[in-house]
């Protein structure tokens, strides 16, 4: 399968030599989107009532949403409460959002609530650990920073068609092997309780057209351990998982970033993997890490064939970004 060239294999040094991914808010898209927060404010509905008649952004400031990975810098001086409905709306304009967990959050706390990585059912989102590079259960994941850590939680990302690439040339003969769909990956208890605890999708290959990728080796692993009845990795499997797993800490490959307030990150899943470095807390409760996470499917959606299936057919109705309303299967589907 040949992928080919383009701005989407990009390397560390490609980044940062052309930052016009990097979107800084004008201050009349700023002010669009205060008008919409204050309208919304005035006219306040339950967050998955809201449709974009109920957050209205002027021209300019639906343009400013329009990035497949960007951060938007700038202080927004708002309260947790005012970030929440405008991170929101601002949802509305980009996709449909997922629930993230059986609680079926769709706006989810990243902040250190004590919980541990990679343990059986870990999750990263609760903890300050340093994750390994993985792809999250949407289309593209939406990070809003409200507040910055004491030390460490720098975001890191990098594509994961240069990652394909480069196995390309050290390994070609494991690419049928990431290419199979004869991977198996743990929920981490997060499935609706009637599906399966685990599902199968392969780790890249192309559907529909589109290259595609799922590297997440703690749930991988995880479906391993906890059920018996999964097949056993293969030594090749082993071989692939290792191979990515030497590559993936490089920093030819992957960009670091510092998020701070007001800054949002828009990742494509499809393409980008994403990571963090370990972090300490300030000790005040308020004052602590926070990032609100969103996840979207972004219409139209894309047809995943030859494996590439939603991981999980559990539909919940929610607020589709484009006006309308749309049905959506909570789990990974790419990342």
């Amino acid at each position: 399968m040949s992928i080919g060239s383009g701005p989407q294999a990009w390397k560390t040094e490609d980044v940062k030599r052309d930052n016009s991914w990097i979107l800084r808010l004008t201050p009349e898209e700023i002010e669009g989107f205060r008008m919409a927060l204050a309208y919304a404010k005035a006219h306040p509905k339950e967050l998955l009532d809201m449709t974009q008649a109920d957050y209205p952004l002027p021209e300019a400031s639906k343009k400013a949403l329009e990035r497949a990975i960007a951060t938007t810098q700038g202080c927004w001086g708002m309260c947790l409460a005012d970030m929440r409905v405008a991170y929101w709306g601002m949802g509305l304009y980009m996709g449909a959002c997922w629930t993230q967990n059986r609680a079926s959050e769709v706006i989810n706390d990243v902040r250190d609530a004590g919980g541990s990585y990679k343990v059986k059912g870990g999750r990263s989102y609760n903890t300050n650990a340093g994750l390994d590079f993985h792809q999250d259960s949407a289309d593209v994941v939406a990070l809003l920073c409200r507040h910055t850590a004491k030390s460490g939680g720098t975001s890191k990302v990098m594509s994961s068609i240069a990652l394909y690439d480069h196995v390309t040339e050290l390994r070609p003969d494991l690419l049928p092997v990431l290419e199979s769909n004869t991977w198996f990956h743990s929920y981490q208890n997060t499935q609706d309780p009637t599906q399966p605890p685990y599902y199968r999708c392969p780790l890249m290959g192309k559907s529909g057209g589109y290259f595609c990728a799922h590297t997440n080796r703690k749930n991988t692993i995880a479906a391993q351990q906890d059920f018996p009845e999964v097949p056993r990795l293969t030594a090749q499997q082993e071989e692939a998982l290792d191979l990515l797993d030497e590559i993936m800490p490089s920093d030819e490959y992957y960009y670091s970033m510092e998020l701070e307030r007001g800054d949002m990150q828009l990742s494509n899943s499809f393409v980008t993997l994403h990571s963090r470095t370990l972090f300490e807390d300030f000790d005040v409760p308020d004052e602590k890490r926070h990032l609100m996470r969103l996840w979207l499917s972004i219409p139209p959606l894309r047809d995943h064939g030859d494996g590439w299936v939603r991981a999980g057919e559990e539909k919940k109705e929610m607020n589709c970004g484009c006006g309308g309303r749309a049905h959506l299967g909570r789990g990974p589907i790419t990342g």
